[in-house]
């Protein structure tokens, strides 16, 4: 599983699967956020299956789901969840992008 740190609190990754979960845990993160619905594609993961992996790791979960551009909800979602998960964050969705561009968007809105 690669993953690109953008910076101390936030990492990003391509989809994860509930195996991946425990590494992530073991690699320092926190929290897992997931920018991907639920559904994009056959055989993607589901985010409860996710979020049940990561429970077992200890770390929490938010699903903000983006498709197509960022939303006004999704964008107050995640800064929510910036500021009350605990960090470092690891940010996932099919290419990590998406999971990307939320951090970014709420960086920038919080500077």
């Amino acid at each position: 599983m690669n993953h690109r740190k953008l910076d101390a609190d936030f990492a990003i990754a391509g989809q994860i699967t509930p195996e991946h979960v425990q590494a992530i845990a073991d690699a320092g993160f926190k929290s897992i956020l997931c920018a991907r619905p639920d559904q994009e594609e056959p055989g993607q993961p589901s985010f409860a299956s996710i979020a049940s992996a990561a429970e077992r790791a200890g770390l929490f979960a938010v699903h903000i789901p983006v498709s197509g551009g960022l939303t006004e909800g999704a964008l107050i979602r995640a800064e929510q969840a910036f500021k009350e998960l605990p960090k470092p964050m690891f940010g996932y969705c099919r290419s990590g992008a998406r999971a990307g561009s939320l951090y970014s968007a709420i960086k920038s809105a919080v500077r």
